[in-house]
């Protein structure tokens, strides 16, 4: 299977789909798509994210968080947004996940908390 980083993952034919804006930092020409399509893009890559570190997790450690599903994710999220405030106002390179790294997990956090809140979230 394709990778999401690829045109062809998305239908697309040409060179491989690099962006400024992934940490891969290949600023390479990208074939041009419109916004519904980025939009695909985007949702596909937090759906990769998302699915790979639930298999690493697991459920628990979520389902299992001191105070309960919600209230783990309240955390995570305000540690997220913390980490991406300072580096935003440092203007400083991060030293490990890049800001659309963070970004991405905030985004998946939220996701999470919709499977919780629906009980959909696996125990």
């Amino acid at each position: 299977m394709a990778d999401y980083k690829t045109p062809s993952f998305y239908g697309i034919r040409g060179k491989d789909y690099p962006s400024q804006y992934r940490s891969s930092g290949d600023n390479a020409q990208r074939p041009t798509v419109d916004f519904n399509d980025e939009v695909r893009i985007v949702y596909d890559e937090l759906m990769s994210v998302l699915l790979k570190k639930h298999k690493d997790y697991g459920p628990k450690n979520i389902a299992d968080a001191p105070g309960g599903a919600l209230n783990g994710l309240r955390v995570r999220i305000h540690d997220k947004i913390a980490r991406i405030n300072n580096l935003i106002d440092k203007g400083s390179e991060p030293e490990y996940e890049s800001l659309e790294d963070s970004f991405k997990d905030l985004a998946n956090y939220a996701i999470i908390a919709l499977l919780v809140l629906r009980r959909k979230w696996d125990k």
